[in-house]
């Protein structure tokens, strides 16, 4: 206990719950080993949280006048640590510098991570996760028959929902790039993951349980299934959904989401949504459900914005500038590529991975995301014009635009485009059911006249909105545009080197 008190001066333990101590000041000079595996500490100068386990100290220091919140990690001791994980990896980035400022509400959501992640290293056998073990035939009609119980997962998996630009994305990167690469996991974006289970209900159709052979293909690829961004608004989709994880769950997948709705808003206001709500039911059960509280769009606070986000009518002869220098030497000329199942869709301009559209002819017809996906299979940049601001009127282009921004930046493909007003302004008459509700009181009649025509209520494009205006802020950005152009030359690396190679 000694050897605490050099650590934490005026120790004065009001309370202690399971790894909880509240104490009234912290002096950081040695580890509190006396607390055993963890401590969270607390007081009005200083909060931290101290895990034996890996060795760090974080520290938590809140600056009442500004309530800014600042996250320092230190190594207390030079012993070395074959701990890691997702919250380790967290606090060495910050150490280094490479995160130079941190999120209680991210760190909370860390400890969720960090907690499946050791589940996983404990139960790796259990949960049939190493690929160079040969996992038991569990799929198949047979199976599905002779096996009378479904065999859960021992370990449950994790929803994350919150707000637009509080790291869910970040959070779950830096939480699967932990895992050893001889597991069975797969990452990937929802759209992309419906358009796959598509393709495989269309390969399998004719059966008399589709859904149970595309669970079983997809629970032998991987046990843990990472999807980012988890969004349900078509009522096939919905359908599926609730059908295909019933059998994944009964298969052991271990499912890690992250999403801007909580469970019980998913497909809110669907058709058939009673259909749905089994689902609903499955995901809390096999699930720990997490929500990320932040009130920073850390994607906002970008810098160094590059111009290719144009605000203003007449300026296709700005657009088509840009689009020419990226084009370089290049002739553009009209072409057709294939996208999805065989279809093929109509490029207007397109030369040396760039394609130019007009909004009308990405938004305007009955175009999807898989459309968009081999879109940006075959090209890196969009040249898009004339984005307009977004109503009543054109709520089905609205939705598309959604998605097309989506698969941008899943992609990480780069857009130049021109808007009639900044991406705050498209989305400003785009508005959920509840914030119609409460416009109405303090709107008088007269302007509700006036406004009400081109008012668009809508309770999934009012939710997409904030993910769409940060998205297209980030996109904008200096960082993306150097992460855009890096990828671009390590692509551009690995062909020459076919090419010599062959």
């Amino acid at each position: 206990m000694r050897y605490g008190l050099r650590f934490l001066r005026q120790l004065r333990p009001v309370f202690q719950k399971q790894d909880y101590a509240l104490i009234s000041s912290v002096n950081v000079a040695e580890p509190p080993c006396h607390f055993g595996k963890s401590c969270r500490i607390r007081s009005s100068a200083c909060r931290g949280v101290y895990h034996a386990e890996t060795n760090f100290f974080k520290i938590h220091s809140v600056t009442t006048t500004t309530r800014a919140l600042s996250i320092g990690a230190a190594k207390l001791t030079n012993r070395e640590t074959n701990r890691a994980g997702p919250l380790v990896e967290y606090e060495r980035r910050i150490a280094s510098g490479e995160l130079v400022e941190g999120d209680a509400c991210q760190v909370d959501t860390l400890t969720e991570l960090q907690r499946l992640y050791d589940e996983l290293v404990e139960n790796v056998d259990t949960c049939q996760l190493d690929r160079n073990v040969e996992k038991p035939v569990r799929s198949g009609w047979l199976w599905s028959r002779l096996l009378s119980h479904p065999s859960y997962s021992p370990v449950k998996g994790l929803y994350l929902y919150g707000g637009v630009g509080t790291g869910k994305t970040m959070l779950m990167d830096l939480f699967f790039n932990q895992l050893t690469s001889n597991w069975r996991k797969k990452r990937i974006h929802f759209h992309d993951f419906m358009l796959n289970v598509h393709s495989l209900l269309q390969k399998h159709k004719g059966l008399s349980d589709p859904l149970d052979v595309v669970a079983g293909e997809i629970s032998d690829d991987a046990i843990l299934l990472c999807l980012d961004e988890f969004m349900v608004t078509d009522v096939a989709d919905a359908l599926v959904l609730n059908r295909l994880f019933r059998h994944l769950f009964d298969k052991g997948i271990i499912l890690v989401a992250t999403s801007n709705r909580a469970p019980d808003n998913l497909y809110e206001g669907g058709l058939q949504r009673d259909l749905f709500l089994p689902f609903i039911a499955a995901l809390k059960e096999r699930c720990v459900i997490h929500e990320i509280g932040s009130s920073i769009d850390y994607r906002k606070m970008t810098s160094g914005q590059q111009g290719f986000y144009l605000v203003g009518r007449d300026l296709s002869g700005l657009l088509k500038q840009n689009f020419q220098k990226l084009i370089g030497e290049g002739t553009a000329t009209p072409q057709e590529v294939e996208v999805v199942m065989g279809r093929t869709l109509h490029v207007p301009l397109g030369a040396n991975g760039c394609a130019y559209f007009s909004f009308e002819e990405l938004c305007d017809r009955p175009l999807g995301a898989a459309d968009y996906f081999g879109l940006c299979k075959n090209f890196h940049t969009l040249a898009l014009e004339g984005i307009p601001i977004f109503g009543l009127h054109n709520k089905s282009a609205a939705h598309r635009f959604v998605t097309l921004v989506d698969v941008i930046y899943e992609n990480k493909a780069r857009l130049l485009c021109t808007a009639d007003g900044s991406p705050q302004d498209l989305f400003e008459k785009v508005v959920t059911i509840s914030e119609a509700k409460n416009m109405a009181p303090r709107t008088s009649s007269r302007s509700r006249k006036n406004d009400d025509s081109s008012l668009c209520v809508d309770n999934e494009l009012g939710f997409a909105k904030d993910r769409t205006i940060s998205r297209l802020t980030e996109i904008n950005s200096k960082e993306y545009l150097q992460h855009h152009a890096a990828m671009l030359a390590e692509k551009k690396e690995r062909v020459d080197q076919n090419v010599l190679e062959a």
